[in-house]
């Protein structure tokens, strides 16, 4: 065997830290996606991974970033993700101290939103880096890992919609039946919110 350092379960969770669920933007780790990680003969990686939902749409966006992290470690073989639903995933497996900065288990949003007034504006810069992934940096420097439903709605918010009307035309584009939009915007809207890339 050469002197190449076997890799540790250690730095496959550093690794993964650095891949952020496009949906909250908190860590996969930390938000307690990770079900399990092997390394086999120091170099090929199993990850056992869930998802926040079922239907997430962003389930290969996630599986991809988690692959390319992990794949920057030196000396990596084979990364083999697997996706598991059992036991599913609950707002309990998020580290304690994350849940309570994004403020869930909390019944009240922190942002109280006049759907019919407030007109978001977005804040901030979107830069597309080297590997394709998409980002979008708040004016305090913070990034945030999106995709790009998230970036054509951030563009959309230039102060001149409600959150009515912003739903109103998601739900035209998507051909989707407005309630369901409307609980999807409103998420996003709070996300963004949270992460300073809208000001309400």
């Amino acid at each position: 065997m050469s002197a190449q350092q076997a890799i540790t379960e250690e730095q496959v969770y550093n690794a993964l830290r650095k891949c952020m669920d496009p949906e909250i933007p908190v860590n996969v780790v930390d938000l307690g996606l990770i079900y399990g990680v092997k390394v086999a003969s120091g170099k090929d990686i199993d990850i056992r991974m869930t998802m926040t939902t079922r239907g997430c749409p962003l389930h290969d966006t996630l599986v991809s970033d988690v692959k390319r992290y992990v794949g920057k470690l030196n000396g990596v073989g084979s990364i083999n993700v697997e996706i598991v639903w059992d036991p599913p995933w609950s707002i309990e497996k998020m580290e304690p101290a994350v849940r309570e900065k994004l403020g869930f288990g909390k019944p009240k949003l922190r942002f109280q939103i006049d759907y019919e007034k407030s007109m978001p504006m977005k804040v901030g810069r979107f830069t597309k880096q080297e590997d394709g992934s998409l980002l979008l940096a708040n004016e305090k420097d913070q990034g945030f890992m999106i995709n790009e439903a998230i970036v054509e709605f951030w563009n959309t918010c230039d102060g001149t919609k409600t959150i009515n009307q912003l739903t109103d035309q998601f739900s035209a584009k998507l051909g989707m039946p407005r309630q369901q939009v409307e609980q999807e915007v409103v998420q996003l809207v709070q996300q963004l919110l949270e992460a300073e890339l809208l000001k309400a």
